[in-house]
């Protein structure tokens, strides 16, 4: 099982509940800190004295107060500390629930493990936490099928840009002129309206409005 363990987490009873989890665990050597800056700060320390750290737990949102911090949200900090130590495996402990953020986390970051801050979190955290010490990464089931239906239809740049313009409140006719503007193509009304259709259709939504909300839902936009 992992030995040394970096926990991020702004709250306190989160992080009271993390450290129930470790205890039941086992695991004792924990460090816990309430700031990202904090966290990357121990992080270089262990690096320098070679006593390294072998997982990262830590939030995705973290509350601003009096105190400034470079480093303002966990991903930030997990690109930041993925640069110094590219092979510490990170477990996302969060209330995320959007699946595009959530996929977005294990393609972009690297992560190896997300748990929803939730009913039963702690059963799923010590999960997590076994699925990663075996080198597997561990999503729980019901964000699989979340995140399946997500990458059944692969969202392209130009769908993201149609949408975005939408939830923007440019009007469908005017999408065009923007494109145009911008030299991205097909730029044409009727390649616009094709597309927009097809998403819908993919997606078994009726207009637009559904459309924009859906992939806000997903965190795509």
């Amino acid at each position: 099982m992992f030995k040394k363990i970096l926990i991020a987490e702004d709250h306190e009873s989160s992080s009271i509940s993390v450290q129930k989890t470790l205890e039941d665990l086992n695991i004792l050597n924990v460090d816990y800190v309430y700031y990202c800056d904090d966290a990357l700060a121990k992080v270089q320390k262990s690096i320098r004295e070679k006593d390294h750290y072998d997982l990262l737990i830590t939030d995705l949102e973290y509350e601003e107060d009096h105190r400034k911090q470079n480093i303002k949200d966990g991903r930030q900090l997990i690109r930041a500390i993925k640069e110094l130590h590219p092979s510490l495996k990170t477990i996302v402990f969060s209330a995320e629930h959007r699946s595009g953020v959530i996929d977005s986390l294990f393609k972009e970051y690297g992560v190896n493990g997300f748990v929803r801050k939730a009913r039963n979190d702690s059963k799923e955290l010590k999960k997590a936490i076994a699925s990663v010490y075996d080198n597997k990464n561990y999503l729980s089931l019901d964000l699989k099928q979340d995140v399946k239906k997500l990458n059944s239809y692969e969202f392209t740049e130009y769908d993201i840009i149609l949408v975005s313009l939408l939830s923007q409140g440019v009007l469908q006719k005017n999408i065009p002129t923007y494109l145009q503007n911008n030299n991205i193509k097909p730029n044409s009304l009727s390649s616009v309206e094709k597309k927009l259709n097809n998403l819908k259709e993919e997606l078994q939504i009726t207009n637009n409005e559904q459309l924009v909300a859906f992939c806000k839902d997903l965190g795509l936009i």
